[in-house]
């Protein structure tokens, strides 16, 4: 049976450089699980490539129609957006594996709609002072930087990835990127004897 390894972490905690990584490596055969979001696109960023990017009729659509798996939507300092996954035909549990990347929230509904066997976590986890650093220098690469919204998402994430929060989830194994080259091979490693 097909799994998805879901990759899970604070704001930059490094998730989406471990997903390209893992995505490029030809030996893992992971199919992307690619989630939509009403948030504004970022500089650098790809539509379809880190997220389906949508509108709130997207969305009322997915969920009319009952393809809804999941949907969370913050409360941001440029209002709500809203990150959603649908069950739109991306994914065919059958032999294939997929690489995916969300929230705790996200992974414990996708858990519930594929089941346990399919859903495999890769939480990623680096020390806050570490990750408010590559936060800051991230925005300030944008061409218009978020700064406020950059604090509202990294205080949030405190919450949203509390202890509490991680356990209640089933997380049971952490891998600590404070080398990205190391913390991808380890990741490499888990994801083979999943396999």
């Amino acid at each position: 049976m097909g799994k998805i390894f879901y990759i899970m972490g604070k704001s930059s905690s490094g998730k989406d450089s471990i997903y390209r990584q893992l995505e490029k490596d030809q030996e893992l055969g992971l199919k992307r699980l690619v989630i939509y979001t009403t948030r504004p696109i970022r500089d650098g960023e790809e539509n379809g490539r880190e997220y389906f990017f949508a509108d709130e009729n997207k969305l009322k659509e997915f969920r009319r129609n009952g393809k809804l798996i999941e949907a969370r939507t913050y409360q941001t300092v440029y209002g709500p957006w809203t990150y959603f996954t649908a069950d739109d035909g991306q994914v065919s549990v059958g032999n294939d594996n997929y690489l995916g990347i969300g929230t705790l929230e996200s992974f414990v509904r996708l858990r519930e709609y594929y089941g346990n066997e399919v859903m495999w976590p890769v939480y990623i986890e680096v020390e806050d002072g570490e990750r408010l650093e590559r936060a800051l220098a991230r925005e300030k690469t944008q061409e218009v930087p978020k700064y406020e919204e950059m604090c509202r998402r990294f205080l949030a994430d405190q919450n949203d990835f509390s202890e509490e929060n991680i356990l209640k989830a089933g997380i049971w194994k952490r891998f600590e990127n404070h080398n990205l080259d190391e913390c991808v091979k380890e990741i490499v490693n888990y994801i083979k004897s999943v396999q």
